[in-house]
């Protein structure tokens, strides 16, 4: 049997009718009549020597071939859109596509973008702000800045900041608390968004490595990190607090960290390419910017005696 390939049209005909299981639908959305779309079906099954659909009263159905071309096909086009799209974008040094996680984006990222958008007019900046790690070539993205642990394989991966946790509150509420020991009359903000490591930063954490003894640690529970900081940031409680979400308002003086006792884990933010693409024009400028506007964080975590939990 030859192993002649038959031609991407009649492919790309087969694919789109297997889908829709529909010659019209499949023809629609090629923008051909069903007369050419059929064609190519009929010229492909002769290339193979067997039928690939069974012809009903009004519908078609794959037979055993078209059943096992199928899978092949559909991955062989994706391949081909996402080379595509991927040939495309490196044509493009104005549009720069960015995800980040929900918290991250709205508490660190977005309130400093001015100042990237100022120092660079000609690059278009899109954002993706989701927990959904998403794929460079079939999502369109450039850069992803994500928070775990790792590995990161096949990719550009470049540290960021690993930040520290610890407990943060109004400067109004501060002022009355003077040992670890006081936090207990205080309302406790849970922020449960790094229960998925194995050794959770937690307030039993904290008050641990303080040495202070407690029955049970109640208060609200929030799963995502920047809606227990805005709690505190309303004079609601104490935050068990992410130096990477609550920066901001650390350095504003909005809250304020009053204890050298903090603790930090392994998971931490990374700045994350498809390898080869890290050293383009506007991924660069972007990665030198961020990196710039990181350093003075990690100064503030001096002020700290931290501690590793992993």
């Amino acid at each position: 049997m030859p192993d002649r390939l038959p031609p991407l049209t009649a492919l790309r005909a087969f694919e789109a009718a297997a889908r829709h299981l529909s010659f019209a639908q499949a023809a629609d959305e090629l923008s051909v009549t069903p007369a050419a779309l059929s064609f190519q079906i009929k010229n492909l099954e002769e290339h193979l020597g067997a039928p690939l659909f069974r012809r009903l009263n009004r519908a078609v159905a794959l037979t055993d071939a078209g059943a096992t071309l199928l899978p092949h096909a559909a991955q062989g086009f994706d391949a081909l859109r996402r080379g595509w799209r991927a040939a495309q974008r490196t044509q493009d040094e104005t549009t720069l596509n960015i995800t980040a996680g929900p918290a991250f984006t709205a508490k660190w990222l977005a309130p400093k973008l001015f100042d990237f958008a100022q120092k660079n007019p000609d690059i278009d900046l899109r954002f993706t702000a989701t927990l959904r790690l998403l794929d460079f070539d079939r999502d369109g993205i450039d850069i992803a800045i994500r928070f775990g642990t790792g590995p990161d394989h096949g990719v550009f991966s470049e540290p960021l900041y690993r930040g520290f946790i610890t407990p943060m509150m109004r400067p109004d509420i501060a002022a009355t608390i003077k040992t670890p020991t006081d936090l207990l009359s205080e309302t406790l903000i849970h922020d449960e968004s790094l229960d998925f490591l194995s050794n959770s930063p937690d307030w039993a954490r904290w008050f641990a490595e303080a040495g202070v003894s407690h029955g049970p640690l109640k208060g609200p529970h929030f799963t995502q990190a920047d809606h227990g900081l805005d709690m505190a940031l309303e004079g609601g409680g104490v935050v068990m607090g992410r130096s990477s979400i609550a920066m901001t308002a650390l350095r504003s003086g909005a809250l304020v960290a009053p204890f050298r006792l903090a603790l930090t884990v392994q998971a931490h933010y990374r700045m994350i390419t498809a390898q080869g693409t890290e050293t383009r024009p506007h991924v660069a400028r972007f990665r030198a910017w961020i990196l710039g506007e990181i350093e003075p964080d990690r100064a503030l975590a001096q002020a700290h005696d931290i501690i590793h939990i992993d």
